[in-house]
């Protein structure tokens, strides 16, 4: 396998100028002198004006003659080169990739809706131009090969045990991963991952109403627990505070009752309407 190594073209200005004395030589050959042969200048002209090129800021060229990789140019400036030589264009700018939504199912089995956002540079123009046939769809191809394999890794959320990653709340972990995943798979081509993370993330549409609703009931089931954890704590201060201070004696049955009374009050959904004992307590 090969790597990428430095080509050094020649300056362009040069051959510019010595392109325009033979444009105006010939010319001035066959208009003053009235020679046909100076025509010749004029293939001449024409076979070298290939040879010139332009490398912009962030941008190379692969320099290929008769199949043979010579290098690659990442100075900018204005250069002239041999007219066989082929001369790839490859962009060493960074990259924005969206993937499509893609529907897969996740490490429950549930079907889920995903997609990736990566951004992506070219470091390597050799493997970019002859290891892969198109870098840029090998890109795409790749980004979401790893998605699906991500999906099926992850659970998209987990309603029982809250400490392990799902790809809905360890977000930090699962784009590290992702991170990882595609610079293995991405570093054939010499593609440089700058960035990865999940752009969409979603149950799919057949089981989307269902599993909010049990997000919904398991965040209701979580609240209740806590409300009912406070409950017990404040009902055991009110009996506590009533023996310490002595305000009223009461039995079992009394304390039963008072007890089923505060939770009624205090787990209750609507406010508590009061009534008022004019009698006993036991009436």
């Amino acid at each position: 396998m090969s790597n990428e190594k430095e080509f050094n073209p020649n300056s362009g200005y040069f051959m510019l100028f010595l392109e325009i004395l033979i444009f105006f030589g010939a010319l001035a050959g066959i208009i003053m002198l009235r020679n046909p042969l100076f025509g010749l200048l004029f293939l001449l002209f024409f076979f070298l004006l290939p040879g010139f090129f332009v490398i912009n800021p962030n941008t190379s060229r692969v320099m290929i003659f008769f199949g043979d990789y010579r290098g690659t140019v990442k100075k900018n400036g204005f250069f002239w080169v041999n007219p066989f030589f082929v001369k790839r264009k490859i962009s060493l700018r960074a990259h924005n990739f969206d993937s499509e939504r893609v529907k897969v199912n996740d490490k429950l089995g549930n079907p889920i809706l995903i997609s990736v956002i990566l951004v992506w540079q070219v470091e390597e123009t050799y493997k970019a131009a002859f290891e892969v046939n198109d870098y840029e769809h090998f890109v795409r191809v790749q980004s979401d090969a790893a998605v699906r394999k991500l999906a099926g890794t992850y659970a998209y959320d987990d309603f029982e045990d809250e400490t392990e990653i799902t790809l809905r709340s360890g977000m930090n972990e699962v784009n590290h991963a992702l991170e990882e995943e595609l610079m293995e798979r991405l570093a054939i081509a010499g593609i440089k991952v700058i960035e990865a993370r999940i752009g969409y993330l979603a149950y799919a549409q057949e089981i989307a109403s269902a599993m909010l609703q049990r997000q919904q009931a398991t965040a209701i089931v979580a609240a209740r627990q806590k409300i009912v954890e406070g409950a017990v704590g404040m009902v055991d201060m009110a009996l506590e505070e009533l023996n310490e201070k002595s305000i009223v004696d009461l039995d079992e049955e009394k304390k039963a009752a008072m007890v089923s009374n505060l939770m009624v009050v205090l787990c209750s959904d609507k406010s508590a309407t009061p009534i008022v004992n004019a009698g006993t307590l036991n009436h």
